[in-house]
């Protein structure tokens, strides 16, 4: 898989960014967000109140009341730069897949039998059109195969430049608009409507602007405009309280309004309120740059909390096909013998079973194909029926297949399966293996293991997905020994065998019940009811229109693995958000110190105690606040755009982390900060 990702502060995208931090200034944009805009507000009052010094009077230095009014609108451009840098990002992946997104010309079938069309453009397709598809065509719309095999080049889609099959029947039928056909033909019932396709819906979601919020991003968002609220109203009563103690003592002076709004905004929570639409764009960025696109933002931010994860076994915890692992021979024959016969055997056999059966043999013993012309064998192909395959050659009749089949065979000439075989038969058969029996005419020469290989690694990923406190849940329709055997093997927590759809969407919905979150993969139009039931539904872009559109994500990579990613993608959103959020409280906590003391000093002479970080003067320690405040939205920018590192740990663990971090850091990092701000200020004159 071939991926081209923007660096995070492309040149491109950093002007573009810088552009519409200034476009974002449109009191419409600046509306959507309580916080800043609060501080928009005031960046606007501070500067109408510089501007009516030149004409009255006033006790306050101009070029203080100047500098607050820059440091306010820089604080405001630095929020929408956050936004808008993230926002590049979406678009310049959402703008490569627009490019695949070409008007082409539809052949619609006005009769199936006789093939008979007539051309129409792509838009003018409706949903159940039946449209004719050929070699080096392009698909004009999504859709389901409904005749035709043929090969399809997705990688406009999904990056992959290797061609993949659709076919009808099974689950691989969907295709979808843009992609093109470099094979044979397929015949597609149209199920989008044009503007409504799967690459018109990657697209809307790829683009950050057109992202809806998550439900725990609200429900920040909200407190944030409370606390906004709460502090805009305790502002708002300081200056009759000031002008009373003025009037009481009679001594200093009334607070000024560029004082108020000073103090207000480095009381607000400014700093999460600024990044807060930035952590959730680049969360969908970070997605989608794992090849992953969400139908809605509550899926990412679900996947942070599942802690069920239904994990079906064939490709997802297992290699997907069955691989030979040992011959056994019978009493009186040797390896060899056994190999040799399943070498013959298997050489016209294509499946992954008989190539791997070749493969072992090649490896134990050296065998090679030999010149077929030359030794005439005839080929018997498995068949359902018969529940064998294998090869007439020089006289001799080589069967293998399953142990009943190649038993009644052999019996039928007068053989026997020996009771040695039998016992290794049944022991493969309990240990979750596949036994298949070698025979040659009448006799029994010995039993092959296959064996379903569990992926390398994947045992210790449910190690970490444990630690996170996510139960594993293997999915597959073996029989419970088979199943039991790969569970233990791959280390998952518990297993569905002999699963059936009615099965998985009653084992959701269990867990469900009990207050649980579950993700799950599909690709199969049997996996639609639980996908649809699922918090966290992956579908296979390879797998059956009904499996997309039940499902609220899409794998492009058809990775079943792909969860585990998706998982880890969603926690560090949430870690991410939480995070800055602890930072952003408890650095509003060390501001009070340094701005609380300058503004009520004057008034309230005792306030100086409250100062340990010795500033020059009040203007100073405002001033520095302020810069403070839109500064550390700039340093931020970055971590909000990576992401914290999510590591597999306890809950009270990151949580303490957290705090450390985090918390004592934004606790300590505004006192060093504010202070150094000062001494510049003071050394520059500006003091």
């Amino acid at each position: 898989m071939t991926r081209t990702t923007t660096r995070l502060f492309d040149k491109a995208l950093v002007l573009d960014a810088i552009v519409a931090s200034f476009r974002k200034l449109n009191p419409r944009v600046q509306l959507r967000n309580p916080v800043m805009f609060a501080v928009y507000l005031g960046s606007i009052l501070t500067t109408l109140y510089w501007l009516r010094s030149f004409t009255q009077s006033s006790t306050e230095s101009t070029g203080f009341t100047l500098a607050v009014a820059i440091w306010l609108w820089f604080t405001v451009l630095f929020a929408n730069f956050a936004e808008a840098i993230a926002e590049g990002h979406g678009k310049a992946q959402a703008a490569s897949l627009k490019k695949s997104r070409t008007s082409v010309p539809a052949r619609r079938l006005t009769d199936l039998k006789s093939r008979a069309a007539v051309e129409v453009a792509a838009p003018d397709l409706k949903v159940d059109d039946l449209v004719l598809v050929e070699a080096g065509e392009s698909i004009p719309a999504d859709g389901e195969v409904i005749e035709g095999v043929a090969s399809v080049d997705e990688s406009a889609i999904t990056g992959e430049s290797a061609p993949v099959v659709r076919e009808s029947g099974g689950d691989r039928s969907s295709v979808t608009g843009g992609t093109r056909v470099i094979s044979d033909w397929l015949i597609v019932r149209v199920k989008a409507l044009p503007g409504q396709s799967f690459l018109d819906r990657m697209i809307a979601m790829v683009e950050g602007a057109k992202r809806q919020k998550t439900p725990n991003e609200i429900a920040l968002a909200i407190l944030l405009a409370a606390l906004t609220l709460i502090f805009l109203l305790v502002v708002a009563t300081l200056l009759p309280f000031s002008m009373c103690a003025v009037q009481t003592s009679g001594q200093g002076q009334a607070i000024s309004l560029t004082v108020l709004i000073a103090l207000f905004v480095c009381l607000a929570p400014t700093t999460i309120g600024a990044l807060l639409s930035a952590i959730g764009i680049a969360g969908m960025n970070r997605l989608s740059q794992a090849n992953v696109i969400a139908m809605s933002g509550r899926a990412v931010e679900a996947a942070g909390d599942v802690d069920v994860l239904l994990l079906d076994k064939t490709g997802t915890i297992t290699l997907g096909n069955r691989q030979a692992t040992r011959f056994v021979p019978a009493p009186g024959i040797t390896d060899r013998e056994v190999a040799e016969a399943a070498h013959l055997a298997s050489m016209a056999d294509e499946t992954a079973e008989g190539r791997s059966i070749a493969i072992l043999a090649k490896n134990l013993f050296g065998l090679r194909g030999r010149d077929l012309e030359q030794i005439q064998p005839h080929f018997v192909p498995f068949s359902a029926r018969t529940r064998m395959s294998g090869v007439s050659l020089d006289g001799s009749e080589i069967r293998k297949g399953a142990a009943e089949a190649v038993e009644s065979h052999v019996k039928s000439l007068g053989g026997f399966l020996p009771d040695q075989s039998r016992a290794v038969v049944q022991q493969i058969a309990k240990s979750g293996g596949t036994p298949l029996v070698v025979s040659r005419d009448a006799k029994v020469l010995g039993v092959i293991e296959l064996k379903d290989i569990v992926k390398g690694g994947i045992k210790e990923r449910f190690a970490e997905l444990r630690q996170m406190g996510i139960k594993t849940v293997m999915i597959t329709g073996d029989n419970p020994l088979t199943a039991a055997a790969i569970a233990a093997e791959a280390g998952v927590d518990d297993y569905l065998a002999e699963a059936t759809p009615e099965a998985k969407l009653a084992l959701i919905r269990d867990y469900q019940k009990g207050g649980r979150l579950v993700a799950m993969t599909g690709d199969g139009t049997n996996d639609a009811p639980a996908l649809a039931q699922a918090d966290v539904a992956v579908a296979m872009n390879s797998g059956t229109q009904a499996a997309k559109e039940a499902g609220n994500m899409v794998d492009l990579d058809s990775n079943p693995t792909k969860l585990i990613e998706i998982v880890n993608i969603g926690k560090q959103l949430l870690m991410t958000r939480g995070s800055l959020t602890t930072f952003s409280i408890a650095n509003d906590v060390a501001k009070y110190f340094a701005i609380l003391p300058a503004a009520f000093a004057a008034t309230y002479p005792a306030l100086k105690a409250l100062d340990p970080m010795r500033l020059t003067s009040p203007s100073s320690a405002i001033l520095s606040a302020v810069i403070f405040n839109a500064l550390i939205i700039m340093a931020l920018v970055p971590l909000a755009l990576r992401g914290v590192k999510y590591r597999p740990v306890g809950a009270a663990q990151l949580l303490r982390n957290n705090f450390l971090i985090y918390g004592l850091g934004g606790l300590i990092v505004p006192f060093v900060g504010i202070k150094l701000i000062d001494m510049v200020l003071y050394v520059s004159g500006l003091a």
